[in-house]
């Protein structure tokens, strides 16, 4: 890990490549997630470093990602986050979003499920089309022998 210049006035810190590695993502991942606003690195000279809330913020941004979450959604996330668990409201919306996602992906799963029927019974359909030409056609070269 990076350690600024007096390890006793800061804490343990990361570099790009650290915490990308870290977390599975690319550098450029964590370069975009900056220039977005959603996390702000520190420097020190030249080098972006970056401290256990980044790390924190940034496996929320990269859980919200995963559960398909808009970048506004999960920047009005990081900031119920940041307002402490402590404050009801916060949790309420909080709660709120999550149930909506959850209504939304529940919703994607009964279409897809409809779709995948629906194409099931399509080939079904198509192989007992192509099984009754066959057996038209052997019908039809027999008659003709």
């Amino acid at each position: 890990m990076v350690r600024a210049m007096e390890a006793s006035n800061h804490p343990e810190l990361y570099s790009v490549t650290e915490l990308a590695a870290d977390l599975g993502v690319t550098a450029r991942t964590l370069r975009f997630y900056e220039d977005k606003g959603l996390i702000e690195p520190r420097r020190i000279g030249n080098t972006r470093v970056y401290t256990h809330r980044d790390r924190g913020r940034l496996i929320l941004i990269l859980r919200g990602k995963r559960l398909g979450f808009s970048l506004r959604e999960i920047r009005d996330w990081l900031e119920l986050y940041e307002a402490g668990p402590g404050q009801r409201q916060q949790m309420d919306a909080l709660i709120a979003k999550a149930a909506a996602r959850l209504a939304t992906l529940q919703q994607q799963r009964e279409d897809i499920d409809a779709t995948i029927a629906e194409l099931k019974s399509i080939m079904k359909a198509a192989k007992h089309w192509l099984a009754d030409q066959n057996r038209t056609s052997q019908h039809t070269r027999k008659a003709r022998q």
